[in-house]
């Protein structure tokens, strides 16, 4: 089944559509881990290196929604450098929905580096209201972790050499924080595949082709057989398709 988003009534009744479609299951005794992603109908995961270039209101509205059903935003670092990526703000509509569904103000991020990467002048420790979540490992170098720490981050051990995900996202559920909304990059998500954590997918198709040599929106060792998704929701809109898929589990 296909629903039309744009045009309905009014901007209220947009809000009502998206919050239904893109609600979180109800049972939160695990963490639920959320991907959202935009492409190409190429298959391209950038334009010019970065997301921006395939979005559109529509998707950046869905994506604001996504991020205010969360509890948290989990994204990998060298994404959220490249995207330029601050805190989450405070806004009337935010605070109204996310109190509305017994959520903080605003969702923190946690950020996947294995190396405590995040730069101290990073807008995520300088301009935010919430501080960052650091999901980082036991080789990252000791007096970065105390650095980010110092700045501000909460930062969390949750490996050796790597970032252990399943370890990660325990210690999001042990701060209450249990849905989860990732936004990539490709190699988060092609890791959370590998290890069969990802719930659901909302997945963005944009109506552009690019061609190029731009990365896919899944980066990983590679999966056999591959995970089982079915389709939960379509919505189209100005030429876009929304699509939101969830894990088949037996």
């Amino acid at each position: 089944m296909v629903d039309e988003l744009w045009p309905v009534d009014g901007a209220q009744q947009v809000d009502d559509e998206l919050e239904r479609f893109y609600a979180y299951p109800e049972q939160r005794e695990r963490p639920w881990v959320r991907v959202n992603f935009v492409s190409s109908l190429d298959g391209a995961v950038t334009v010019g290196g970065r997301s921006r270039g395939l979005s559109a209101p529509v998707d950046q509205r869905v994506l604001g929604l996504i991020r205010d059903l969360s509890d948290v935003v989990l994204v990998g670092v060298g994404t959220a450098v490249v995207e330029g990526y601050r805190g989450i703000k405070r806004s009337e509509v935010r605070a109204e929905r996310r109190t509305r569904h017994g959520l903080s103000e605003v969702p923190p991020i946690a950020l996947v580096t294995a190396r405590a990467s995040l730069p101290l002048d990073s807008p995520l420790l300088t301009d935010t209201v919430v501080p960052p979540i650091v999901l980082t490992t036991e080789s990252a170098p000791a007096q970065r972790r105390t650095e980010l720490a110092d700045a501000g981050a909460d930062v969390v051990v949750t490996g050796d050499a790597e970032v252990d995900l399943r370890v990660a996202l325990d210690a999001l559920a042990e701060r209450g924080l249990r849905r989860i909304g990732c936004e990539g990059g490709p190699r988060l998500f092609g890791s959370l595949v590998d290890q069969d954590l990802v719930d659901e997918l909302c997945l963005t198709l944009s109506p552009l082709l690019t061609s190029g040599d731009a990365g896919r929106i899944a980066v990983g060792a590679g999966v056999e057989p591959p995970r089982a998704m079915r389709l939960e929701s379509v919505l189209h809109a100005e030429s876009l398709l929304l699509l939101r898929y969830a894990r088949m589990r037996e």
